[in-house]
Parts: C-alpha cells; structure tokens; sequence
C-alpha cells in the first residue's frame, strides 16, 4: 500500500499539469476577500529536492519542470500568464535560480496553496482567515510533511496529520462560514491510484462533496493508462458532476513517448488528466494558452497532445 513515493515523481509532466491547473485556480479565488478553506488530501511530503537520490533514480523532472523551463519563453502574453505564474512560484522556492541556472527545491501542492494564501496582497486584512488542510497516511512521507508544516510563516493556519485524506475531506464539508455568511472551499484530491480500489473512493469522494458542499471547488488529478479504471473515471466523474448540476472542466496532456524499437514497451506514465468541478471562468483560456508551450517543450513523439473542454 505505501510502495508508491511521490520524491520518485516530482516535477514530472504530470506535476506540471496539475500545479498549473492549481494555479489557475488559487489566483482566481484568492482575489475574492472571502475566507477559503484549502485542502490537500493526498499530500505528500509537500517538499522535494532535485538532487536527491529518488529524484536522480527517476529522472522525470528533467524530462518535465527542467526541460520546460529551459524552453525559450513565449513572447505572445497570453501564453505567459499563467507560465510565468508558475515559474514565479518556483522562483520563490529558488532564490538562487535563474543565476545557478538550475532549481534545487520542487515545492509540492501543500507549498503552492500556501504560498498563494500567503501573499502579501492577500494578507492585507486577511489575517487568520484562510486554513490550509493537509494529510497523507505514507509513513515517511507523512513525517516530512507534519515537519515542514511545522515549519511555515503561518503554520498556526495549518493542519497537517497523517489520516485518510477522503475520511477528512467528509469531515471538513461544508467549510465554515465567514463572516459575512460566505462558505468557500477548494480541495485537490489526487491519490497515487497505485491500488485500483482508489479509483472508486475518488468517485465516492466527488459524490459525497458535492452532496456536502456542492459550490466547492475540486480539482482531481487522475493518470491516463491502459488500466479499465482509469479510462472509465472522467465519465463517471462526467456523470456525477452532471447529476449534480456542475459546470466542470477536464484537462489533459500527453508528452507521447520516444520512438520505440521492434519489441520494446513503452515506459513510465505518459499522460494524465485534471478534472475540475465548478472551474473559474478564467481556467479553461488559461490553460488553452499554456499548453500548446508545455506540449512544445516536453514532448517526445508519437501519441503527444493536449486537450481542455468544459461545460457550464
């Protein structure tokens, strides 16, 4: 059951993916004054270092964060938006980057909430207001989180514990009011579907949210594999978005693979997906823009593409 260490992974095509759809996110609600309740049910150890010995093993961020930033940047604007959100973000977890011409630290999605949380543009009369909910059951991976929340500027608006991120999620819907009466929410739920089970507690979670809280906003992360679950979950997740009267967005992004020779198999995970229910009306043009210069820097042959639809 814990086989599965996402150090291995980070800063993968995947990571890119999914912290670019996060992103698109964060900065669209975090503009409104309401207090937003974060939470991450699958956290990781939320802090990953490119040298060390499972990152050198894997290899994948130099396939992934590392070739796409040291792709030429674009010069149309719009494709820059959201990039240069994400290379900011980077950037503060590198001070020494771009100058040492090479990042050191990964920040995972405990690290990205909470440096959009965080802000100083959204500190201002905000203090103490959103919460960041963190969890993961990975034994390793759960002490390295617990001590890194420990760690932040504002851990006293942080909870981080080893439990079952989809029992929390239930425990933390609805969000508690602001004082204006408001109730926001944005949840990542992003297992390593390392066991197939997970993929119908992904299901079970979407449905029980959405009874729960139904304006919330979920982001699931998903891998594209030649496994029935995985195809099947963006139409059950489809489904159950529509029996609840959502609008949804659903984002992928396949680099392809290297051209391969007579009998050899393809390696590795090659594409992913995002499903996000009640998307910012933002999310969809944003992406749109970014991906074609994602897809132009990672990928690596046959079956490459990317791919964003919604439906309000």
């Amino acid at each position: 059951m814990f086989s599965y260490r996402h150090a291995f992974h980070a800063g993968n095509h995947a990571d890119v993916l999914k912290h670019l759809t996060l992103i698109g996110v964060l900065r669209h609600l975090l503009r409104k004054p309401g207090p937003l309740t974060l939470i991450d049910t699958h956290a990781g150890a939320g802090r990953y270092k490119f040298n060390s010995n499972m990152a050198a093993t894997s290899g994948e961020a130099e396939a992934g964060v590392l070739r796409l930033l040291a792709a030429p940047a674009q010069a149309a604007p719009a494709a820059d938006e959201l990039l240069a959100d994400y290379r900011a973000l980077l950037a503060a977890f590198n001070p020494q980057w771009p100058a040492a011409s090479r990042l050191t630290i990964y920040p995972g999605s405990p690290l990205v909430m909470h440096h959009y949380m965080t802000r100083p543009e959204r500190l201002d009369g905000l203090v103490s207001r959103d919460r960041l909910h963190l969890y993961e059951l990975h034994p390793s991976d759960s002490r390295a989180l617990l001590a890194l929340a420990a760690k932040l500027p504002s851990r006293r608006r942080v909870h981080a514990e080893r439990a079952d991120g989809f029992a929390a999620l239930r425990a933390l819907l609805p969000p508690p009011a602001g004082g204006d009466g408001s109730r926001r929410a944005l949840a990542l739920i992003d297992p390593s579907y390392e066991i197939k089970s997970d993929y119908t507690k992904v299901e079970e979670a979407l449905q029980d949210a959405l009874k729960r809280f139904a304006t919330g906003v979920y982001l699931l992360w998903y891998p594209i594999i030649g496994r029935m679950q995985a195809h099947q979950l963006p139409r059950r997740l489809k489904t159950l978005t529509r029996q609840a009267g959502r609008g949804w967005l659903h984002a992928t992004l396949s680099v392809g693979h290297a051209d391969l020779g007579p009998g050899q198999a393809v390696r590795g995970l090659s594409a992913s997906g995002m499903w996000v229910v009640n998307p910012p009306h933002s999310l969809a043009d944003a992406l749109r823009a970014a991906l074609p210069t994602v897809l132009a820097a990672l990928g690596q042959g046959p079956g490459q593409g990317w791919l964003v639809e919604t439906e309000e």
